[in-house]
């Protein structure tokens, strides 16, 4: 480890970044010291503009991923090296173009449990869809973390590093307790196999993501998703089911309503429940203009 990792990843630790976070912080830094095969300390400005030129117009990342990369060499230089010879307005965000995010009809959604290849698998896609969480937060979750008297599943150090509690509802409950007799998890819910990560730790959020993008192959879903399209689902559908905003917010996690508005863009409910104005006019049926003229 170079003293300007170690150093970076102390003050990371310093403001209690999450461990996803840091370790995209730390990918950026290394990825930006690999494109000019020099160390970070001895670029600068310009260097960040060339190489935020490289993410958008040669590597055609997204914005979203074009902002984490900038983030992290925001931070590396305003906090780590405090270098007060970089402008930091020239380092302008991407504009991220505002997209509704895809999500699965409930007969869609079970098309994808039922195509999951084994019962831990399955038990997954069960979670995501039934509380919500992000897969992050199911890879970490602990056998602990289900309360099967209280009936809810609490989630430890969750994005902002909040914790929140979701309701276990009876069917995700039944899912468990099949699951839990077949594979017998000790500490992590969802351990990583022996081979992989090591024993007792959990498995990766890419391993959940590939799960839910195999099992869609199979159950010949076409659309574009992931493990965050049954997050979408799960919120959608509570909307669409009557649940109110405030409380899908707090079931989400989201800091701010304004993130779970978003929603209301989904919900067939409140799009169908809209009366559109033309039906309100009192149309009158005209005849063909050209079957006028033949008569004329």
């Amino acid at each position: 480890m170079t003293q300007l990792r170690k150093r970076m990843l102390e003050e990371l630790q310093r403001r209690n970044y999450s461990p996803e976070t840091t370790r995209g912080y730390i990918l950026a830094v290394k990825q930006f010291a690999q494109y000019f095969g020099k160390s970070p300390d001895l670029l600068g400005a310009e260097e960040l503009r060339r190489f935020q030129l490289y993410l958008l117009t040669e590597k055609k990342l997204a914005p979203g991923t074009v902002t984490i990369r900038m983030s992290a060499l925001r931070f590396l230089y305003k906090k780590t090296l405090k270098r007060r010879d970089i402008d930091f307005d020239d380092m302008p965000f991407p504009k991220k173009p505002i997209k509704l995010p895809v999500i699965l009809s409930p007969d869609e959604v079970l098309q994808l449990i039922n195509a999951a290849w084994n019962l831990m698998h399955r038990t997954i896609l069960m979670v995501l869809y039934g509380t919500g969480m992000r897969r992050t937060e199911a890879s970490m979750l602990k056998v602990e973390d289900i309360d099967s008297e209280l009936m809810v599943i609490h989630i430890r150090h969750a994005k902002g590093s909040r914790d929140r509690d979701v309701p276990l509802n009876p069917k995700l409950r039944k899912g468990l307790r099949e699951y839990y007799r077949w594979k017998k998890p000790q500490i992590y819910l969802f351990p990583s196999t022996p081979g992989h990560l090591g024993k007792d730790q959990p498995i990766s959020d890419k391993t959940i993501w590939n799960i839910c993008r195999a099992a869609a192959k199979r159950a010949g879903i076409n659309k574009k998703i992931g493990p965050h399209s049954l997050r979408h689902s799960y919120a959608t559908h509570l909307l669409d089911a009557g649940t109110d905003l405030r409380t899908i917010q707090f079931l989400l996690g989201h800091a701010r309503l304004e993130h779970t508005l978003i929603y209301l863009h989904l919900s067939k409910r409140h799009l169908q429940a809209t009366v559109n104005p033309l039906e309100q006019l009192d149309l009158q049926e005209k005849t063909d203009q050209s079957q006028e003229d033949d008569h004329s």
